[in-house]
């Protein structure tokens, strides 16, 4: 196969690997894996040596500087402390028990020296939000176990990339040398990597700060200088690259009034072809008779991370926290590993055969046992187990609401106030600095970005409620959503009137959406409406204030938004609605301001009824 053959082969099953996992629910790191090595040694279809040559070691090496780089982005010292004491405890004292019982189990039960041991210890304590956030979705764990979960990943990934690369850096120290050499060589790699990373993260923060770069440029500068950064450090110090981009990207994360959301947003656009092509290239390149080599003795490994050292390293972590026993042990059953073990340990493999060290070849098929093994194993198990221990969280029936404009506020809080669960999402930062004032919960950016969905807490929330006068991103998101939910729990509202003769122009799917709140109602009326003082109300309804006499009262003025029935289920109030509001429920109105004298009479007869 040639080269370019080769290469659009990588970037056609990149895509359909991505595209596959998003249409299954699952971590997108399974199909990458697979497909890699069924074109690979199944098929023969692709030999990455062959194709690459030369290239493919510094390829490997860039695309692993660049993943450790932009997931220690996301590691900022106030949200370790403040997501609580058991996640503190999970990536602290829980990543030292992981890694040296995976250790000393490595050296007792295969043939590795303590070295390759202590690194492979220490590339498998990573979980990582790639393949905890689609389990988390499917398995719905009651709040605290869902919050502790998705933060342990967030943040465990760059502690625990960090932790392999200072084992790699001590093991290529060592290595033929004395102890007082290795100790040595391993301060110097230590120095450079903190002193250029400090320094750099430092520098190109401030850049990024006071605009030394126009916008358009910002993305591409930052990738520039994590390449040059990390062939300046690998200059002074051998091997000292990949920790001195990792301890720049930490640094960046905690400079204050640095904002990192469009660089952010960048590394997924970069991951979905340079991540997933280097995963199918990794795959590509395993030898399945390696698989046998490692025999019982990894089986009988594997099941020792899963059913010892996890539930060990959890129930330490657990210690003066207010976890009962149930909800320790859904803990220790949740933990698949993810992108960072496999990148890290494939590129550690490559150099460390490089420098004679035979044993290497088996450390890649061995991290990605761990990695099939676990996100199988426990996508499989984790929901039934979870309703076992009736640990799941009841019907998520809360309202994620695109747009934190004026009304979209309003509805939200009303929703609030009733105990609904709510989240706004919004891409406008003075909308959202609103919605914060007003004590309101919400995501700042895309909700339809990797960010978002490694980020955006949607505990309890099961239909959307698309109000934005983004006309671009509001079909996005509802089809983003429908994914999530099943396609009748997403209401959107029209833009204005003038979209219903345009909205040939939407897919199908997404025209059906547009129907909340009745027809005729539309963003810039409700908008409109709002701008006017139209208020917010929630209407009793008894045996005789019925729905009929509340139309017959209110007329056009009231544009009944939500009906809370006597079960305290919240319903929808569409162009086609079915249900009819009934005594014992509630109505949630927009309902303009004028009322007359009579009206006000009736009003205050039925509060006193």
């Amino acid at each position: 196969m040639s080269n370019m053959s080769a290469l659009a082969l990588i970037g056609v099953l990149s895509i359909f690997c991505q595209w596959s996992a998003w249409r299954l629910k699952i971590p997108a790191i399974l199909p990458l894996l697979l497909v890699g090595m069924l074109v690979g040694p199944g098929l023969g279809w692709l030999d990455p040596d062959a194709v690459f040559g030369d290239v493919l070691f510094p390829l490997v090496s860039l695309s692993v500087a660049i993943i450790l780089f932009e997931g220690s982005l996301t590691l900022k010292m106030e949200e370790i402390r403040g997501h609580g004491r058991m996640v503190t405890n999970l990536v602290g004292i829980g990543v030292l028990i992981t890694w040296v019982s995976i250790s000393v189990f490595a050296y007792l039960l295969l043939d590795f020296g303590w070295e390759l041991a202590a690194l492979f210890g220490a590339l498998v304590v990573v979980t990582g939000p790639t393949v905890i956030m689609p389990m988390l979705r499917s398995v719905r764990p009651k709040a605290n176990i869902a919050n502790i979960l998705r933060w342990e990943g967030i943040i465990i990934d760059p502690v625990g990339a960090l932790l392999a690369v200072l084992v790699y850096e001590f093991i290529i120290a060592s290595q033929g040398a004395g102890m007082a050499h290795a100790m040595q060589a391993f301060a110097i790699t230590i120095g450079v990597g903190f002193a250029l990373g400090y320094a750099a993260g430092k520098v190109l923060g401030i850049a990024l700060t006071k605009g030394w770069f126009p916008h358009y440029l910002k993305n591409v500068a930052t990738l520039a200088s994590v390449l040059g950064v990390f062939a300046l450090s690998n200059a002074l110090q051998h091997e000292s690259g990949l920790l001195t981009v990792t301890v720049m990207g930490m640094v960046m994360a905690n400079t204050k009034n640095l904002d990192l959301d469009d660089i952010l947003e960048f590394k997924e656009t970069l991951s979905v072809l340079l991540i997933s092509g280097l995963f199918i290239i990794l795959a590509a390149r395993l030898n399945i008779e390696t698989f046998s080599q490692l025999g019982m003795p990894a089986v009988v490994l594997l099941a020792i991370i899963i059913f010892v050292v996890r539930p060990l390293s959890v129930w330490f972590s657990a210690m003066g926290t207010q976890l009962n026993f149930k909800e320790k042990a859904l803990l220790s059953w949740i933990a698949p590993r993810g992108i960072v073990a496999a990148a890290v340990s494939a590129l550690f493999a490559l150099k460390l055969q490089q420098n004679g060290w035979a044993e290497a070849e088996l450390l890649v098929p061995l991290v990605f046992l761990v990695i099939m093994s676990t996100v199988v194993l426990q996508s499989l198990t984790a929901k039934p187990f979870a309703h076992l221990l009736k640990l799941r969280e009841p019907p998520a029936h809360g309202f994620l609401i695109f747009g934190a404009n004026v009304m979209a506020r309003r509805v939200a809080k009303a929703l609030k106030d009733h105990d609904l669960p709510v989240l706004l999402a919004d891409t406008n930062w003075e909308n959202v600095k609103q919605a914060r004032m007003e004590n309101l919960p919400v995501y700042f950016g895309n909700p339809t970005s990797e960010h978002a969905e490694n980020n955006m807490d949607l505990t309890g929330i099961g239909r959307v409620l698309i109000m934005s006068p983004y006309k671009q991103l509001n079909p996005v998101v509802a089809l983003h959503f429908m994914d999530w939910f099943s396609g009748e729990k997403i209401f959107g509202l029209p833009s204005n009137e003038h979209d219903a003769p345009a909205r040939n122009q939407l897919s199908e799917s997404y025209r059906e959406r547009l129907k909340l709140f009745g027809k005729g109602v539309t963003f810039s009326k409700l908008a409109s409406l709002a701008f006017q003082g139209a208020q917010m109300k929630t209407t009793s309804l008894t045996e005789s204030f019925t729905f009929r006499d509340y139309q017959e009262r209110y007329g056009n003025r009231a544009t009944p938004m939500f009906a809370l029935d006597d079960r305290g289920f919240c319903h929808v109030f569409t162009s086609d609605h079915k249900f009819e509001p009934k005594a014992g429920w509630h109505i949630i109105a927009l309902v303009t301001v004028e009322e007359t004298a009579a009206e006000q009479s009736v009003k205050q007869v039925k509060e006193k009824e």
